[in-house]
């Protein structure tokens, strides 16, 4: 039985699990387990208690990690662990072992993922032969593009989240200036806004403007992790400040979406994960993301064409993964 090892490595959590390789080449998970990172001092003893003594070693591992990887090693961004993957493998005896972003390691997934995984935003036509374009506004905002080759996608890390934030209108520029002042910043960039941190940041505007004294109902958690999760749901229920953060927020994930689909000419479709993609469906789908991520003047005939697609499985990361194992394979 051929197994494959899959992990998606954060500084918070780390998701290990265990694939069987079927004849067919399609993956059945065995087997997968959830760890606290910070309860460990390292992967490597990680590894060692998943795999567990005496069972049959994994004929590949992807595992990916919650920061940049460079020649086959990582610093996590939130965790003092430094992965190497060539002594990983050697530890865990794993003849073909590698480390990938955590956001572009989702290029090797999207093509692979079941009706059950994904929802339809707006309507296109990919093109095979073409890039295409993975975006996801989670606690930040994640973004990497897929090439396709003769032996299938090849990912490419960006960090075009962290370029210069455009607004697009007197309102947004007005919060881009409060943000810099705010948070003490030279520079806006667009994670800032374009994340789910970034829609608490606009609801905290918008309650720094309307009510200064503190007299509404999401002026408690202004300074908290929690209010971008409490916008979304007062949203829901139609609050009126949290609709205008959510319609905000909304129009400018659509531009950014644009810009970064047009910088790659991302023919081959544009794909939203992260935490706010399964929950937010009917605001992607709707006219103000769709707007703007059309309204590039001449250009928008290109991004018409592109179709939109959400991926809905929290596990994607894993399963993404486990996809990148079976290509060491090949």
């Amino acid at each position: 039985m051929t197994t494959l090892l899959a992990g998606d490595i954060g500084g918070t959590k780390t998701l290990l699990a265990l694939y069987q390789l079927q004849a067919g080449g399609e993956l059945k998970l065995l087997r997968s387990e959830r760890y606290q990172s910070a309860d460990w001092d390292d992967l490597a003893p990680m590894l060692d208690s998943f795999l567990g003594v005496g069972q049959p070693t994994p004929a590949a591992a992807c595992l990916a990690v919650a920061g940049p990887v460079v020649a086959g090693q990582a610093q996590l961004t939130n965790l003092h662990w430094q992965l190497d993957g060539s002594q990983l493998a050697a530890a865990s005896g794993v003849g073909r072992f590698e480390l990938v972003n955590d956001f572009a390691v989702l290029i090797y997934g999207l093509p692979h993922l079941s009706s059950e995984q994904q929802a339809p935003i707006r309507p296109g036509v990919a093109r095979p032969e073409a890039p295409l374009l993975v975006l996801g506004a989670g606690t930040g905002l994640g973004v990497a593009y897929g090439v396709p080759t003769p032996t299938g996608l090849v990912a490419v890390a960006s960090e075009a989240a962290h370029a210069e934030f455009a607004p697009r209108s007197q309102q947004e520029w007005e919060l881009k200036r409060w943000l810099a002042q705010e948070r003490g910043l030279e520079r806006v960039s667009i994670e800032r806004v374009v994340s789910g941190t970034g829609l608490g940041e606009v609801a905290r505007w918008l309650l720094h403007i309307r009510h200064p004294g503190g007299d509404h109902a999401l002026s408690p958690l202004a300074e908290g992790s929690e209010l971008p999760a409490a916008v979304a749901a007062s949203a829901a229920l139609g609050e009126s400040l949290a609709c205008e953060a959510l319609e905000i927020w909304i129009g400018c994930y659509g531009s950014v979406c644009g810009d970064l689909a047009l910088a790659g000419l991302s023919r081959g479709g544009v794909w939203l994960a992260g935490g706010t993609a399964g929950k937010l469906l009917e605001n992607l789908r709707s006219p103000t993301f769709n707007r703007a991520f059309l309204n590039k003047g001449r250009l928008e005939p290109v991004l018409a064409s592109m179709p939109i697609t959400a991926v809905v499985d929290p596990a994607i990361g894993q399963f993404s993964a486990a996809c990148r194992a079976r290509m060491l394979l090949a």
